[in-house]
């Protein structure tokens, strides 16, 4: 008997100190050498590899996860109306989101209202007044095409025009064009304006052309057509003057927008109007004065109107002339660039966009001011004092 003890494990003698009042039969059964092996099969068993059970529940559940990531069986799909509730619902906890339209919220809280926590009511609601809430603001890029040159007061209105497009939301191109070469001074102007530019050059002669305000438009209607900008693409000479309320005006632009531009008489004696008479948002008539350009299709000035930049190089949006580039001539008669431009993007009125409703306000003015037979300083800067004495 004791070399039987001497076999057994330790749970057996675990197991006899705890039933040491078993009966002697049960007892004998147990201390047989038959009984010895069951026994000490059956408690040593669980012993010898207590990780292969928690090793294979982790196979198991990273195998079902792999299969489910592999195969999804659900996909979400929201419209726009459930999209938008979901901003507006997000926009209550968290306050870097824009507030909602309050028209918009009222019919949000109203749906709440009658149906709390659920989604459907809100989207079937503003399907039926889709036509009462206006359409989102679309942040739509700016291309602002700057002809310049040297002159004495070329300074002075590119500085005029950066301030302006400074305060002009984002985002905003300002493609600046010289003829010839670029000249430090401008390059330095453009650098320190805080506005997103692009400085480009004019490789044509300038005594060879007989307009190159053409030329330096072309030149930017090449870069934008190359690079496919999309934007709303605006003509915006140095010396003109603009509102803010113009350059927001013009994000509301689909196609083609025009809206009319006071300016200064060649005689500088007189202002004069020249655009759109509009009903609304169409175009029903020309406003002119002059009447030696009483023969033009579109009375329109260079600074009053805007294009998108998609017609450039989309064929469906000019059918009737898809089969030529989109540029300004210079062969045409003085004065009569920017009606020959117009008809290359539109046939008629039916095309054109009034803005804004009505076309009964004034947001730019072109003044028609040239410094001529001066002679700007270089850099703009004078070197030397002035040998000028003041009698007190």
């Amino acid at each position: 008997m004791a070399s039987i003890r001497r076999t057994l494990s330790p749970s057996l003698h675990h197991y006899h100190h705890h039933h040491d009042r078993l009966p002697l039969t049960s007892s004998a059964r147990l201390f047989s050498p038959s009984a010895a092996a069951k026994y000490s099969h059956h408690y040593a068993s669980p012993s010898t590899n207590p990780w292969r059970r928690p090793i294979l529940r982790f196979f198991l559940c990273f195998l079902i996860g792999f299969l489910l990531g592999l195969f999804p069986f659900a996909h979400l799909h929201f419209d726009l109306d459930l999209d938008l509730d979901l901003d507006l619902h997000d926009s209550h906890h968290f306050s870097s989101e824009p507030p909602p339209h309050p028209d918009l919220a009222s019919l949000v809280h109203r749906s709440q209202e009658v149906n709390t926590g659920t989604f459907t009511s809100v989207v079937e609601l503003n399907k039926k007044t889709d036509t009462e809430i206006p359409p989102p603001h679309y942040n739509k890029l700016l291309i602002v095409v700057t002809p310049t040159y040297n002159r004495a007061l070329q300074a002075y209105f590119l500085n005029r025009l950066a301030q302006t497009l400074r305060l002009v939301p984002p985002p905003l191109l300002w493609i600046v064009v010289e003829m010839g070469a670029a000249s430090p001074e401008t390059a330095e102007i453009l650098r320190t304006t805080g506005v997103m530019y692009r400085h480009l050059v004019c490789k044509r002669n300038s005594s060879e052309v007989k307009d190159r305000g053409v030329y330096q438009r072309n030149t930017a209607l090449d870069h934008i057509e190359r690079h496919r900008l999309d934007g709303i693409v605006y003509f915006a000479d140095d010396d003109n003057i603009y509102s803010l309320e113009l350059f927001e005006r013009m994000r509301e632009i689909r196609n083609f927008g025009t809206w009319p531009v006071a300016m200064l008489a060649q005689s500088k004696n007189k202002a004069i109007l020249e655009g759109p008479v509009c009903n609304g948002r169409q175009v029903i008539g020309w406003h002119t004065n002059e009447k030696s350009k009483r023969l033009r299709r579109f009375h329109v000035d260079m600074s009053g109107f805007a294009f998108n930049s998609t017609m450039l190089w989309d064929t469906k949006k000019r059918l009737h002339l898809s089969w030529n580039a989109i540029r300004q001539l210079d062969t045409v008669k003085e004065g009569f660039q920017e009606t020959t431009f117009i008809e290359q993007l539109v046939e008629d009125e039916s095309q054109m966009e009034g803005i804004p409703s009505g076309c009964s306000r004034i947001m730019n003015w072109h003044l028609h001011l040239e410094a001529k037979h001066l002679v700007y300083p270089k850099g703009w800067q004078i070197s030397g004092n002035l040998d000028v004495v003041v009698p007190l």
